[in-house]
């Protein structure tokens, strides 16, 4: 059976997301790994014990030696930033779920028979709440400063737009929705405010300056949030696989409930 090109290009898209999604999901989860390694050490370093600075890694056939500096007393020649991850897999993922569900005469983002919505009225409120839905996050990131309470929130906000996605969008295209708009947070995250975070503090360290560490933090935070924020959404994006979430009667209450159970597998793999 031949391939015809709607087939092709979707084939190609989501070869494209998938691979890099795997790229930025492996360098978060491995600087996590390895910031946790040197928390570990500086803990060590603080209680009176004996403490190595570096961290030693072994693979492929070498061995590696990390040392983590916050004040580096000369910047290299060559400055390694991890970021085009992000961009590639939030464009290569948007654009696969614009044409899967908002593409053709119908799209899949409604049912034909009994859906309360329009095809355009759909597509507007799937955009705005991928908009509205970063805007929430990040004004409540920066106004709550009790990390506790800001998950509690964030996590009764995400059951609310499971609640409205699966409500006015058919089953699938309801989880990819709630899946777009916590992967546009993540990739937010990295070029609003982690990457603006970053280049301010190099700049300091070239012109002399004491970088701002405080604006460091907030941006590790924002890293952290992402590294708890993937699990759920690789679940999302996979979803389609597994016709008794979405296509339950309990879809939304399914979903908000594998959105704790990846928090939770999320917590445990940051500890290992």
């Amino acid at each position: 059976m031949d391939l015809h090109f709607n087939e092709v290009l979707e084939l190609l898209l989501r070869w494209a997301h998938v691979f890099a999604g795997i790229m930025w999901v492996g360098a978060t989860y491995y600087f996590t790994w390895l910031d946790g390694r040197f928390t570990e050490l500086e803990k060590k370093a603080r209680s009176g014990q004996d403490a190595e600075k570096f961290v030693w890694m072994v693979h492929s056939g070498g061995f590696y030696l990390v040392e983590k500096q916050k004040r580096p007393q000369l910047m290299p020649s060559t400055l390694h930033w991890f970021r085009w991850e992000a961009a590639f897999t939030w464009l290569t993922g948007f654009a696969l779920f614009a044409y899967i569900y908002y593409h053709g005469a119908n799209g899949n983002l409604i049912s034909l028979e009994d859906s309360p919505l329009s095809k355009g009225a759909a597509i507007s409120l799937s955009l705005a709440m991928i908009v509205v839905g970063w805007v929430v996050y990040d004004l409540l990131v920066k106004f709550c400063a009790n990390e506790m309470l800001a998950g509690v929130i964030g996590f009764g906000l995400i059951v609310l737009a499971s609640w409205v996605a699966c409500h006015y969008f058919t089953g699938r295209g309801a989880y990819l929705q709630v899946g777009a708009m916590l992967g546009t947070i993540m990739a937010a995250n990295v070029w609003m405010c982690i990457l603006p975070a970053q280049k301010r503090m190099v700049a300091a360290l070239k012109e002399g300056r004491e970088p701002d560490f405080q604006e460091g933090a907030r941006a590790k935070a924002r890293s952290k949030h992402n590294s708890f924020i993937v699990i759920p959404v690789v679940f999302m994006m996979i979803s389609n696989h597994y016709s008794g979430t979405y296509g339950s009667r309990y879809n939304w209450e399914i979903l908000s409930v594998l959105v704790l159970l990846g928090w939770g597998a999320a917590k445990i793999i940051r500890r290992a």
